[in-house]
């Protein structure tokens, strides 16, 4: 997983993304991005937010997206995102309840042969039925 501590200033998150900090402060104005503030207002970008940067580099230059297609692809992807931890909370919890009435059948059965008499079966041959009356054998 992908850090999302805050550790690099405007200055350096923007040589590492290969951005002048004036776009890093666009895109921040636009919700693109949002690093963390410290106490004296200095921003500070985590792992996090440079792959975000770097996803918004390739959708502009790559893709040629504009700066409202970036944040609609990127609404999208978070919205993605959180559905998958959804399924993966509701899958846990399927599991976890279908565990719980396992658990809950085991406890309340009781052995077979603690609960029933066991007689043996004795297997009788049949014979055949007698010939109708006007049958030919």
């Amino acid at each position: 997983m992908i850090d999302d501590r805050p550790r690099y200033m405007i200055s350096v998150a923007a040589e590492l993304v290969g951005m002048h900090q004036q776009t890093l402060r666009i895109y921040e104005a636009k919700g693109l991005v949002r690093p963390r503030r410290t106490p004296g207002n200095t921003r500070l970008y985590s792992e996090l937010d440079l792959e975000r940067l770097r996803v918004i580099q390739r959708l502009t230059t790559e893709l040629g997206l504009n700066l409202a297609g970036v944040e609609r692809v990127l609404q999208l992807e978070d919205e993605v995102r959180s559905l998958h931890a959804r399924v993966d909370r509701l899958e846990r919890e399927m599991r976890q309840a279908i565990d719980d009435t396992h658990r809950t059948y085991r406890r309340d059965l009781v052995p077979l042969s603690q609960s029933v008499e066991l007689v043996p079966l004795r297997l009788r041959r049949r014979s055949a039925p007698p010939p109708q009356p006007g049958t030919t054998i």
